[in-house]
């Protein structure tokens, strides 16, 4: 395998049109629901259904909602139902092509009803992730998250990706810049696009700030999730600040954010550089479990997780010529790794215990 080449986010230069994934036409758009149709939960009591009825009012549709969320046992007795279904509800879709696929190849619906469904016990059981500060992140418009990465294998990007969305008021999406590897990775890539990531280039980031998404990147790259333990919660250069030129140009705020517990999944004791080379790697870690324990050892350890947001950095105020003033552009940057180095820190005292 070719060795791995990044494509620095810093760079102002747009990706070429290999990089680019081919534009998709819509799977299909739901039809809306005809005039004077009411909705009604599945799980609502039967008197609830009568009453609105009843009324006078317009015909009532029962209704299943297609949230990720679903339902719980403990919801009055119709959680299971409306799990089903919802579950039924999304089959239907994916067989009639009832769905959309944006040009980035994001599949929102595949993403709420099931990935986000896989993903969510690790963050909820497994590394019982404890998310603050997510009210600032706006309700609506575009903003820029910008978080330290770790953990030799990029499960920080996942676990980030379900705090904003199932913690979030508004529940919205986090759509993140990953490094060109990802999308050489069979299965990986195909994966990638359908949650919504999308290669960390200048072009692409403004594109989705400007069409008022939340976006997220960790400008630390490769050097931040391969460095060796002892270097833990160390941030590594952020770069030539080119997050912060694509804010102000898309005039969204940059929102640090800072996550405790993903160091130690992993604690990366040794790099095998040749065997990384002739691999195409950035790094082949060795860890106290792997490879020793073989594929055992590619399991991560239950250490308990800390995801805070911190207060946004607005962006808006600056003339559109301060996108190109270096000085500006470097105390923006350091202004917003040492908020998130602080954090850190701030939260690493706050700790009690790496597992509990």
């Amino acid at each position: 395998m070719a060795d791995a080449k990044v494509i620095p986010f810093d760079d102002d230069r747009s990706r070429g049109s290999a990089a680019r994934p081919p534009r998709r036409r819509p799977a299909g758009r739901r039809a809306p629901e005809p005039s004077g149709v009411r909705e009604v939960p599945v799980g609502a009591l039967p008197a609830q259904q009568e009453a609105a009825q009843g009324t006078g009012a317009a015909p009532t549709v029962l209704h299943a909602d297609a949230g990720g969320g679903g339902g719980t046992a403990t919801d009055g007795g119709g959680g299971w139902d409306r799990r089903i279904a919802g579950g039924l509800s999304f089959l239907r879709r994916r067989i009639t092509g009832d769905y959309e696929v944006d040009e980035f190849g994001y599949d929102e619906d595949l993403t709420d009803q099931v990935l986000m469904s896989m993903v969510r016990p690790m963050f909820e059981k497994y590394f019982r992730v404890e998310v603050k500060g997510i009210e600032n992140i706006p309700s609506e418009g575009g903003a820029l998250i910008v978080a330290n990465h770790s953990g030799t294998l990029p499960l920080d990007g996942l676990m980030l990706q379900v705090a904003v969305h199932d913690h979030h008021p508004a529940g919205r999406h986090l759509r993140l810049l990953a490094a060109d590897l990802v999308f050489m990775l069979p299965v990986i890539n195909e994966l990638a696009r359908k949650a919504g990531h999308t290669l960390a280039c200048t072009e692409d980031a403004e594109r989705l700030l400007e069409r008022g998404e939340v976006v997220g990147v960790m400008p630390e790259g490769f050097k931040g999730i391969g460095k060796p333990f002892s270097e833990r919660y160390k941030l590594q250069r952020f770069g030539r600040g080119g997050f912060v030129s694509t804010a102000l140009r898309a005039g969204t705020p940059i929102v640090p954010c800072s996550i405790v517990g993903a160091e130690e999944i992993y604690p990366m004791i040794g790099n095998a550089k040749t065997l990384a080379r002739l691999l195409g790697f950035p790094y082949f870690p060795i860890t106290p479990t792997f490879p020793w324990l073989g594929p055992l050892g590619a399991v991560p350890l239950p250490t308990k997780w800390t995801i805070q947001f911190g207060e946004p950095i607005a962006t808006d105020g600056y003339p559109p010529e301060a996108a190109e003033d270096p000085m500006l552009m470097f105390n923006l940057t350091d202004q917003v790794r040492e908020q998130i180095q602080h954090t850190l820190y701030k939260l690493l005292v706050q700790r009690r215990s790496v597992f509990f």
